[in-house]
């Protein structure tokens, strides 16, 4: 997996962000700061809906 952490990472080395690693429909996030320990996923729709909705800063997320 390639593996890429947020341009706005910060603390001192970078680390307390998390990494996304593109699948092939799906997409991984994990812990920088723990990348041995367990991942998860999401179907690409479903995290690409969840970025969208972080952008407009809107803290209630949606219904369903």
């Amino acid at each position: 997996m390639s593996w890429r952490k947020s341009t706005y990472s910060g603390g001192g080395d970078g680390d307390t962000c998390v990494e996304i690693a593109p699948l092939s429909t799906r997409i991984a996030i994990r812990d920088s700061k723990a990348p041995t320990r367990a991942t998860l996923s999401f179907p690409a729709s479903a995290f690409a809906a969840l970025v969208d909705h972080l952008k407009v800063g809107d803290p209630v997320l949606p219904p369903g």
